[in-house]
């Protein structure tokens, strides 16, 4: 049964407010208790983005699909698994779902609501950083999808929190949240001027593991035997 499209809209929103929220709330949260140390900090920011990230689409997957996340959202369309229609209302959806969740953020902690990033994040290896990250998150949630749909949830919360660790730029991989990161002078910030460099990267990522999957996983083509 289709879902009607302004539910779908609503869990993408909701997704994305609690995502962002988690993601700058509990950066907020890591640096207050972690007494200067930055391992220490992106070790709670990381478990926390993971941990929300596995309960968001295991709940809201169901319902839209549980993109909250442009990138995914061009894919999604590329594969026509997502209308083109539908497409270009979730993208608005998901770039204020976060700057709300953002916010929603910095009410809960007490700072100014309206902030922009001093947090500098930018040359080729950031950029490329993102590409890669945004590489992995897609080619997760295409393989993963083909073989153990179930698994999905795991998948993606897993690369994240790998990627927190395993690139330069810990990870976005996700223009709407780049686009609201920009908008918090915390831990998870980045500075406006650094990311449309971000998000080029997060896009071409997307694509290529669009293009990758493709050649791999063919529709219609089995496991070998």
């Amino acid at each position: 049964m289709k879902v009607e499209l302004g539910r779908r809209l609503l869990a993408e929103a909701l997704g994305s407010v609690m995502l962002t929220g988690t993601v700058v709330g509990s950066g907020i949260l890591a640096v207050r208790l972690a007494a200067g140390n930055d391992a220490v900090a992106l070790i709670g920011n990381t478990a926390a983005t993971g941990a929300i990230l596995y309960v968001l689409i295991t709940a809201l997957g169901p319902i839209s699909g549980a993109h909250f996340n442009p990138a995914v959202t061009l894919v999604m369309a590329l594969r026509r698994e997502v209308s083109a229609a539908s497409a270009f209302l979730y993208v608005p959806v998901q770039v204020v779902g976060c700057i709300l969740g953002a916010w929603l953020a910095h009410a809960m902690f007490g700072l100014p609501i309206v902030q922009f990033s001093t947090h500098v994040r930018t040359g080729a290896p950031q950029v490329l950083s993102e590409g890669v990250a945004t590489f992995a998150l897609l080619f997760a949630i295409l393989a993963v999808s083909r073989w153990q749909p179930q698994s999905v949830a795991a998948a993606v919360a897993a690369v994240i929190t790998a990627g927190y660790w395993w690139t330069a730029s810990t990870s976005f991989a996700n223009p709407a949240i780049t686009v609201a990161r920009a908008l918090t002078d915390t831990f998870a910030g980045i500075r406006p001027a650094d990311a449309p460099g971000f998000i080029a990267g997060q896009f071409a990522g997307a694509l290529l593991a669009w293009l990758v999957c493709a050649l791999l996983l063919p529709r219609g083509a089995g496991q070998v035997d």
